[in-house]
């Protein structure tokens, strides 16, 4: 009978570098940017430093790659939540769950780059604000299709409230995990935005 060790599957590049970015994005997490290490980082992926430097160049490229990965998810999830909706309310309130429910998942780097900015790379913070022009974009076109009578600095503003807004409720959910859910949170959320657009739909 053959005691042979079945060979484990060999990772493709698309596989590993996905691996790498998980990795990376909790150790940023857990240490902050400036305390954390490629040694480390590779010992958790299993994989050489010399690896994660061919992939990503230096440890800012390599942040800067996680980041850039949780901006693109963060759209997706967002986009593809709110096109399930049958309603401008619905809409809403399922754009907010899908953050809510985002932002949990990378509680640990959403709240690094939201509390200590400057500790990170230059070109990586600068991915804080292209995320929030990113989903501004989104939610600017979903106010304008249920509430087309708003001016559109109107729109603007409601905008640059939700993106504050949110962000500071995902910062105080993190102090105080047990305090309000994810379907509380997205609910409190859509009140406060229908209540404020509610003289500008038809």
């Amino acid at each position: 009978m053959s005691t042979a060790t079945p060979r484990r599957r060999r990772m493709s590049r698309a596989e590993r570098e996905r691996q790498m970015l998980e990795v990376a994005e909790q150790v940023f997490a857990d240490r902050g940017y400036r305390a954390s290490s490629m040694d480390e980082i590779a010992e958790r992926c299993g994989v050489s430093k010399p690896m994660l430097y061919e992939y990503f160049g230096s440890k800012d490229g390599l942040f800067h790659a996680a980041m850039a990965r949780s901006k693109a998810e963060l759209y997706e999830v967002t986009q593809k939540a709110m096109a399930g909706a049958t309603t401008p309310q619905d809409i809403l309130r399922r754009g907010m769950l899908a953050y809510f429910e985002f932002v949990d998942s990378h509680s640990g780097s959403f709240t690094m780059l939201l509390s200590e900015p400057l500790t990170v790379p230059p070109e990586s913070a600068d991915l804080v604000e292209e995320t929030r022009q990113q989903q501004s974009s989104l939610i600017a076109g979903v106010l304008k299709s249920f509430a087309p009578n708003a001016p559109d600095a109107a729109l603007h503003a409601f905008t640059e409230i939700i993106i504050g807004g949110c962000e500071r409720l995902s910062l105080w959910r993190a102090r105080h995990p047990d305090r309000l859910s994810v379907e509380e949170a997205a609910s409190h959320m859509t009140d406060f935005c229908w209540q404020g657009l509610s003289p500008y739909v038809p």
